[in-house]
């Protein structure tokens, strides 16, 4: 089966800058796969602060992932700047799957990308709840038209 092709930014309605550090490195020379999950959460979570109003300390639910991939197409390194795209594929009555790409500053195709699915659970008992109203308010922009 044919390698599905790197998408472009344009198919990204958000995106949040990320600055690679020296150790985010491995000794081959560029940014070591753990970090894309990072740079993941980090545009993910970062909107859910700024936009839906996420108490990551405080709030009622949650967000788990339970679900996550990642493909590879040409290297990060430091310094580079990541430009990281987000857009939504669904949300469900618990769930959401955020699809994200990665992007070196400026460029038009995709470094990596990947998703990753968030299970919305109590706090204390951990079981699924709804995802919160605000977080779907705003979500609704980053799905598909």
């Amino acid at each position: 089966m044919p390698r599905a092709a790197p998408p472009d930014r344009a198919a990204f309605p958000h995106v949040r800058q990320i600055t690679t550090r020296w150790h985010d490195n491995d000794v081959y020379g560029h940014v070591n796969n753990v970090v894309y999950y990072a740079f993941f959460d980090t545009v993910v979570n970062g909107y859910l602060i700024a936009e839906g109003g996420l108490d990551f300390a405080h709030g009622d639910a949650v967000g788990l992932v339970v679900e996550t991939t990642c493909r590879f197409h040409a290297p990060i390194a430091f310094p580079d700047v990541v430009d990281a795209g987000l857009r939504v594929a669904h949300i469900g009555t618990t769930s959401v799957r955020y699809e994200i790409g990665l992007f070196r500053e400026g460029a038009d195709t995709a470094c990596a990308d990947g998703h990753f699915v968030h299970v919305y659970v109590d706090r204390t008992t951990r079981r699924p709840v709804p995802v919160p109203i605000a977080f779907r308010a705003a979500l609704a922009p980053l799905l598909p038209s």
